[in-house]
C-alpha cells in the first residue's frame, strides 16, 4: 500500500533546505520581533506595592519611571557605544541596543512623593506606598 504524505512546498531537497530555511527565512523573521523586554515583580502588602524589574545593561541614568495614579511607567534605553570592531562586521550579534518600555496598573493609586527608586545590579526596584485617600468605595445604585 502507497504511504499518504502531506505537501510542504517550503521542503526542499538537501543540501539546499538549511540554506534557504537558515540564511534567508530565519534572520528576517528574528530582526522584526527583536525586542527587550522588562520582566518584573510586583508584590502588595497592606501599605505598598514593590516592583522588581530586570533590566540588565541598563545605567540608571537612562532609565525613566512614571506614576500617574495607579499606572506605572518604566522605560530606559540601552547601548552598547563602547563595543568597537577592528576586523568587520558582526557575523551573529544577539545582544539588544535600543528602547524598552513596560507599563501596567495597580490596584490602587500610588503615593508620589512617598515613592523610591533604587536599581542595583541590574534590577530596578520600586516602593510604591499606597495613597491613603484611595480607599475603595462601593457606589448605590439608584
Amino acid at each position: 500500500m502507497a504511504n499518504l504524505t502531506r505537501f510542504d512546498p517550503l521542503n526542499i531537497e538537501e543540501p539546499f533546505e538549511s540554506f534557504i530555511r537558515n540564511a534567508f527565512w530565519r534572520p528576517l523573521a528574528l530582526e522584526s520581533s527583536k525586542r527587550m523586554q522588562i520582566k518584573l515583580d510586583v508584590e502588595e502588602d497592606d501599605t505598598k506595592f514593590t516592583v522588581r524589574a530586570d533590566m540588565p545593561g541598563v545605567s540608571k541614568e537612562d532609565i525613566k519611571v512614571t506614576l500617574d495614579g495607579n499606572q506605572v511607567s518604566i522605560s530606559a534605553h540601552i547601548s552598547d557605544s563602547t563595543e568597537k570592531t577592528d576586523n568587520g562586521n558582526f557575523v551573529h550579534r544577539e545582544r539588544y541596543e535600543g528602547d524598552m518600555y513596560r507599563s501596567f496598573s495597580l490596584s490602587q493609586s500610588v503615593d508620589k512623593d512617598k515613592a523610591q527608586a533604587n536599581y542595583r545590579d541590574g534590577v530596578l526596584e520600586l516602593v510604591l506606598p499606597k495613597r491613603a485617600d484611595a480607599s475603595r468605595r462601593e457606589l448605590t445604585i439608584q
